[in-house]
């Protein structure tokens, strides 16, 4: 799978933003057509996004343009303009206010249109679905089984906080009054079971007072500690953090990377189905959890500090 450990959100009608963004440390890098773009805007941006993706350089980066709401009338001509224009240099399309699978089955039969058309391999591109409301987070196990285009659930906390009628004014944050637990728990984790029952990533959604590092490295965590793979960024200030919240520690990833090992030497070479790594019982399911960090870890550009030693030698 992509890294997605940070996902910063660019204006695509924003030049100068977009240049910047190249040089930044961020896993991915979405193109924003829908809320980040006035009305007026909207055709010089899918031109600067056409003419960003062909000639920029995004080396390391996963490459995504967010269309329009599919109920506007922009978002058939921002996927056929962008497509057409640089489709081999595109790697997701995100989708946002998914609340039926269909939305997603338009996207899918809309790419692979274009893709015949213009002699791209089909299927290549892949397809983030954002869920912004009560009727996204209901059909949420649909939507996520309704492409093999699908790479990533993405959470919309704005106009899911709004669709609710949360009382709150702070994307985000916790909503004035709730004092017990987490109002985002029961979400996120809808989120995240619908993406892991079809093997997709589950990415969180931005944190919107971006001066407070400190607080977005709170939120993250929590998201973090559920097991998603990232979270949006608004800001360049928010990637480090973000950056090192979706991380393993360097201690924690050479133990997965141990734990693999001592399973394997255990199984394979041993004949065992449980080992021990010092005073550690590891099992299958111990391997299939250090998996999850080493995978992380991996993706991260983490490399190993300690070797594994079978016993005896």
């Amino acid at each position: 799978m992509r890294s997605r450990r940070t996902t910063l959100a660019v204006p695509a009608s924003n030049p100068r933003f977009i240049e910047k963004a190249q040089g930044l440390p961020a896993d991915e890098i979405f193109l924003d057509l829908e809320d980040a773009v006035a009305p007026g805007a909207k055709e010089e941006a899918r031109r600067n996004v056409v003419a960003a993706l062909n000639e920029g350089d995004w080396t390391g980066k996963v490459r995504v343009v967010r269309i329009n709401d599919l109920e506007t009338h922009w978002a058939y001509r921002d996927v056929i303009e962008v497509v057409e224009g640089a489709g081999a240099r595109l790697d997701c399309v995100l989708l946002p206010k998914v609340q039926d699978p269909s939305h997603v089955l338009w996207l899918d039969r809309l790419l692979t249109q274009i893709e015949r058309a213009m002699g791209y391999e089909e299927g290549r591109i892949g397809i983030e679905a954002q869920i912004e409301d009560a009727r996204g987070m209901v059909a949420i196990d649909a939507i996520a089984a309704s492409s093999p285009r699908l790479e990533a659930l993405v959470f919309g906390p704005g106009d899911f906080m709004a669709s609710i009628n949360m009382k709150t004014l702070v994307v985000g944050e916790q909503p004035p009054g709730y004092t017990e637990g987490d109002a985002y728990h029961y979400i996120l984790m809808r989120i995240l079971l619908a993406a892991r029952a079809h093997d997709l990533q589950a990415i969180d959604g931005p944190y919107f007072n971006v001066r407070d590092v400190d607080a977005f490295t709170r939120v993250a965590k929590r998201s973090a500690a559920l097991g998603f793979d990232g979270k949006w960024v608004l800001h360049p200030s928010q990637i480090e953090a973000g950056n090192e919240v979706f991380s393993p520690s360097q201690e924690d990833y050479d133990h997965a990377e141990l734990i693999l090992d001592a399973y394997d030497h255990s199984t394979r070479v041993e004949g065992r189905g449980a080992a021990m790594l010092g005073d550690e019982m590891i099992d299958e399911a111990s391997r299939k959890m250090a998996l999850v960090i080493a995978t992380k870890g991996r993706a991260a550009g983490l490399t190993r500090t300690t070797a594994f030693r079978p016993p005896g030698a």
